[in-house]
């Protein structure tokens, strides 16, 4: 159930995230989460993608939110 629970809240965040991804002409989608290792696959698409920054997006932006309000989060890909 605790699985449950933590890929939720994921989604949650992710969701909240859009609008600022999707405001730079890209979006950016759940795609899993280990809920053993805590690592959450994203995907990132539009303007996103070929973005040179959209590696720091990911990992500055991204991780940092999701490991700040999920417990339990250790990376995001």
């Amino acid at each position: 159930m605790e699985a449950k629970i933590q890929e939720e809240k994921i989604a949650k965040v992710i969701e909240a995230i859009r609008p600022a991804v999707q405001a730079d002409n890209g979006d950016i989608f759940l795609r899993g989460v280990d809920v053993e290792t805590g690592v959450v696959q994203v995907e990132l698409v539009g303007a996103c993608v070929s973005g040179p920054a959209s590696t720091v997006t990911l990992k500055a932006g991204v991780e940092r939110i999701l490991k700040d309000r999920v417990e339990g989060v250790t990376e995001v890909v």
